[in-house]
């Protein structure tokens, strides 16, 4: 596994209402979803809250075309 640190904000943009959008396809836990896909604060998508971990650096791999998030750094 190849994993590499990528900006929270390179991965996800947050929106005037606060939602937050994938700026490409990802995938968490064998969930795949893409930039139509908009959340709110407390909403678990593959088991997490993205909002739990905004501006933490993201621990994943790029495969076949899709950012599969593994988890996040500390700092």
């Amino acid at each position: 596994m190849n994993l590499q640190r990528y900006a929270f904000l390179d991965v996800f943009q947050e929106n005037p209402d606060g939602t937050l959008s994938p700026r490409r396809l990802i995938n968490v836990s064998g969930v795949t979803f893409g930039p139509d896909v908009t959340f709110s604060a407390g909403v678990a998508i593959g088991g997490i809250d993205f909002h739990k971990y905004k501006n933490r650096p993201i621990a994943a791999e790029d495969k076949e075309g899709a950012l599969i998030i593994r988890g996040f750094f500390q700092e």
